[in-house]
């Protein structure tokens, strides 16, 4: 797969992992570190084949996200085709009193709950190892952390139960504590920190216009891997994906309003390269982990409900690109005193620069490449 040595993360947490005595954990480590590998490889060695149950549960907050997850382990287990690997998400059906067999399942908490309390097809005592990821996001998105915490209540004491996460605020550090009894704690970064691999940059604009504009003069200038724009709202996606398609580029686009298999279908396409642009929404973030992201672009800068900046969501939107410590640039369009303020607060909030970008400028936007 390309591992030529272990991540700092993998380096760290993997032998306490795997010890045969095994270790609760919460470990904070920045997406694209190697993470996903260090809990699917422990996962893969708890799994005894020779029994045909479900030994190990990993809950993610999204279909997407589960789905990807489970796909490096499928990647990861190819020499070990005796470990069958499942999927406790949408679509997936299970008749009541029915057992499911696959040795590891990755699921979502809902279904996941379901296929436990309603169904019967998996038997909670069994478990030999409860993995928690994105765990910040999981308590965010409502009704996640207490159906997370139903499904642990089910866990026999000995389960080993493992949580990452790239930040932990005072509630998903409240939250870690009670799914996780005398944890190993690990934290390979400082709390919400942006990597010192990721340049960020803002770009003045006057009108939507003169977004597309900066963002095409970037398409013409930088060397560009591949880009995904994030904006807030469908029609401003919408809007700016018939602009770029129209100048002769090739674009994806995540929206709400297709399908899952659609949305898997878009992704699967980026991944390969089919296209270079990926304009989207903040609900498709988490699945997005494309190493040949090198921009990022806020379209819109990220706002909470009550008008605020969105910390967290900033931090995973860069997050996108800079990928495994390769090089990546995010980019923000600041187009009003509101966008502008909440970039402050951004660059305050985090403690890291933000630097002017004249996108006219030709000789400018060479120098970043």
């Amino acid at each position: 797969m390309g591992f030529g040595k272990p991540s700092k993360i993998q380096e760290t947490a993997l032998p306490m992992l795997l010890a045969d005595l095994p270790n609760n954990m919460i470990v904070q480590s920045q997406s694209g570190t190697g993470t996903t590998a260090a809990f699917v490889l422990s996962m893969l060695n708890r799994v005894d084949a020779t029994q045909n149950f479900t030994q190990v549960i990993c809950l993610l907050p999204t279909y997407e996200l589960a789905l990807q997850t489970g796909q490096v382990a499928e990647k990861m287990s190819k020499f070990c085709p005796e470990i069958k690997i499942g999927y406790a998400v949408r679509g997936e059906r299970v008749s009541r009193g029915h057992k499911v067999t696959d040795h590891i399942l990755f699921g979502v908490p809902g279904t996941m709950l379901d296929w436990i309390f309603r169904h019967k097809a998996v038997d909670p005592r069994k478990i030999k190892m409860f993995v928690l990821d994105e765990a910040d996001f999981m308590i965010a998105i409502q009704g996640h952390q207490d159906q997370c915490i139903r499904i642990h209540k089910k866990l026999a004491k000995d389960c080993q139960i493992v949580l990452f996460s790239a930040t932990y605020d005072d509630e998903a550090m409240r939250f870690a504590k009670t799914v996780v009894p005398d944890p190993i704690v690990t934290r390979l970064r400082r709390e919400e920190e942006i990597p010192d691999n990721i340049k960020q940059f803002y770009v003045v604009c006057r009108d939507q216009e003169d977004k597309w504009q900066a963002l095409s003069n970037m398409f013409a200038v930088l060397s560009i891997g591949q880009c995904i724009v994030f904006c807030q709202t469908r029609e401003s996606a919408s809007w700016l994906t018939t602009k770029m398609t129209a100048e002769g580029h090739s674009v994806a686009l995540l929206s709400g309003e297709i399908t899952v298999e659609q949305s898997l279908a878009v992704l699967n396409r980026f991944r390969d390269g089919k296209e270079k642009l990926l304009i989207t929404g903040n609900m498709f973030m988490l699945g997005i982990d494309v190493e040949q992201v090198t921009v990022v672009v806020n379209y819109d800068m990220p706002v909470e409900h009550s008008g605020g900046p969105d910390f967290l969501t900033y931090l995973h939107r860069i997050g996108r690109t800079g990928r495994f410590g390769k090089n990546g640039i995010a980019v923000n369009f600041i187009d009003g005193s509101r966008s502008m303020n909440i970039m402050k607060k951004i660059e305050e909030h985090f403690g890291k620069k933000i630097s002017l970008l004249e996108t006219n400028d030709v000789e400018e936007l060479e120098k970043l490449n």
